[in-house]
């Protein structure tokens, strides 16, 4: 006796964020049946969850948004350079609605186990909600920068005011006149954060580890106008991205560092901190990544200019780092960031001098005083990369843990299959091109290629693939010799995969989490694997699509 094993989706996608509302997409006009699983009330991913004030893009607007349609393109009118959060989410709702894609997504359907059969060629995934699901193929859009950490601290639950994670910043509006608030960190989170709302409150008092560098933002608004000039550039636009290893506008210097005078370097410098955006970082000279002398010199000249907008020298100093140089790890943008510490109702605390020992009811307490507080807001960054993945328990061949093979680091083929974990992909996860990139541009590359590979898939009647040993290892050997090229490899960062705040990652040693070869090699690399009929990946047989239990 046999019987047929039929799963209910033939593919399922988890995580409904910019990469889960692209995947969706593609799988419909491919005429897969597919549904996306997402934890949260609605679609939006990050642009759902960080609502705090002055959540926004560091991509040009106009630079982020999906390029597979030329119709949307045409009927969206980004409002500023660098859009904020309320309008973020208003354009991928739009999105899914003119696509309807909402019907085939699943909501407050949070993932806990995904196991595969192997008796059955198959995916079976369970939901907190107690359901169970099966599929024949899991992909994985769980964003890059998806599960907040808070700090290890003693008596984070006896604080009787307002506490929250800028993750979980509430969605009804926070009532901040006059209240004496506390920022805990200053990475991208709280830089934003801080610039925000330093006008806006009675009293901030902002608590620092280790400061970052950071610059302009100069944002503006786009005019109706400036909008009809940017989608009649759009295809050069999008081809301008294409070329720039970060998946940007901003494309490298190509004079030499050393090639150029001192004054030279200097110009570039002063008109790039001026301009808008990512330049100062992106469109400089390419030693500033490679080079300790050229990258100390660069360093020097954004010291100085935080030096000249904080009129208080010794918070300057403070707020200047001295553990890595500018541009080793991700920059945050900022927007009167620097000028907050210029007003009279904000101060800075470095926590490396005085420690905070604890919460308290009324406030914290640091080795040096107690302070009273009404709202404590934690802006204490992410379990990133691989995070999303680790809350989720995912079993491949033999029971492996996948949270058990990336331990210590990290290991994928193309940062999109993984070795002992058939039928899964992730078009956008560690070791791919998307997290050292404008991360939308990154999401459609992997998106598509994902498509793609499953309509090969499809064609030949395979049900299952799986990324060969070889392949694994020798892609992730490749990942971390780029490693060796970068400053960025002694840096303490997301990046490298640092973070204090999760046990096991916080004594710097680097995970190679990030492809760090740019958007155009990746692009060729995995355009050539696929050329070569998906070359390091082994397919099932059509012969094995039948999978038959003996009774």
């Amino acid at each position: 006796m046999t019987e047929k094993v039929e799963p209910q989706y033939e593919v399922i996608v988890i995580g409904a964020g910019v990469g889960g509302i692209y995947q969706i997409k593609r799988l419909l006009d491919l005429g897969v049946k597919a549904t996306v699983l997402e934890a949260a009330p609605d679609l939006g991913g990050t642009w759902y969850w960080n609502r705090y004030p002055g959540a926004r893009f560091d991509s040009e607007s106009y630079t982020y948004g999906y390029s597979f349609s030329k119709e949307l393109l045409e009927e969206w009118h980004w409002k500023e350079k660098f859009s904020g959060q309320p309008e973020n989410l208003r354009y991928l709702n739009h999105v899914a609605d003119k696509f309807d894609l909402r019907r085939h997504m699943q909501f407050n359907a949070r993932v806990d186990a995904a196991h595969f059969d192997e008796g059955q060629n198959l995916w079976r995934l369970r939901l907190s909600d107690g359901r169970e699901l099966s599929c024949r193929f899991v992909i994985m859009t769980l964003g890059l920068l998806s599960v907040p950490t808070l700090p290890r601290l003693e008596g984070m639950e006896s604080f009787k005011g307002r506490s929250f994670h800028t993750f979980h910043w509430p969605q009804e509006p926070v009532d901040l006149a006059g209240k004496r608030v506390a920022v805990i960190g200053t990475g991208a989170t709280g830089i934003q954060v801080i610039g925000e709302i330093a006008d806006k409150v009675g009293e901030l008092t902002v608590f620092q580890r280790r400061p970052n560098w950071s610059a302009p933002l100069n944002n503006s608004p786009i005019s109706e106008t400036e909008m009809a000039g940017i989608r009649a550039r759009y295809d050069e636009i999008f081809a301008a991205c294409a070329r720039s290893p970060g998946g940007f506008e901003h494309e490298p210097d190509r004079r030499g560092f050393y090639e150029v005078t001192r004054e030279e370097r200097v110009a570039l410098w002063d008109r790039l901190y001026d301009e808008p955006g990512f330049g100062i970082w992106l469109a400089n000279f390419r030693e500033i990544f490679t080079d300790e002398v050229a990258n100390a010199e660069f360093s020097a000249y954004i010291a100085e200019r935080i030096r000249r907008r904080v009129k208080d020298p010794a918070t300057a100093e403070k707020l200047i780092p001295k553990d890595h140089g500018f541009g080793i790890q991700r920059v945050p943008m900022e927007t009167r960031y620097f000028e907050a510490f210029n007003r009279p109702n904000v101060r800075l605390v470095d926590i490396a001098e005085t420690p905070i020992e604890r919460i308290t009811e009324t406030g914290l307490k640091t080795a040096e005083r107690d302070y009273e507080f009404d709202i404590i807001v934690y802006a204490t960054g992410f379990d990133a990369i691989t995070g999303a993945f680790d809350h989720i328990d995912i079993r491949g061949t033999g029971g492996q843990a996948l949270r058990d093979k990336w331990q210590d680091s990290c290991s994928t083929f193309l940062g999109m299959t993984i070795h002992g974990f058939p039928n899964l992909l992730m078009p956008a996860g560690p070791q791919s091109g998307s997290a050292s990139t404008n991360y939308p541009r990154g999401i459609e590359t992997g998106v598509d290629w994902c498509t793609e590979f499953l309509r090969h898939v499809r064609e030949h009647g395979h049900s299952r693939f799986e990324a060969t040993a070889e392949a694994e290892a020798r892609w992730t050997g490749h990942v971390v010799s780029m490693y060796a090229m970068m400053l960025m490899r002694k840096a303490k960062g997301w990046f490298t995969g640092y973070n204090s705040n999760v046990p096991g990652h916080e004594h710097g040693k680097v995970r190679y989490f990030v492809y760090n070869g740019g958007a155009p090699k990746y692009v060729s690399r995995i355009e050539t694997v696929a050329r070569k009929g998906y070359e390091g990946i082994d397919f099932a047989p059509p012969s094995n699509l039948r999978v038959e239990n003996a009774a």
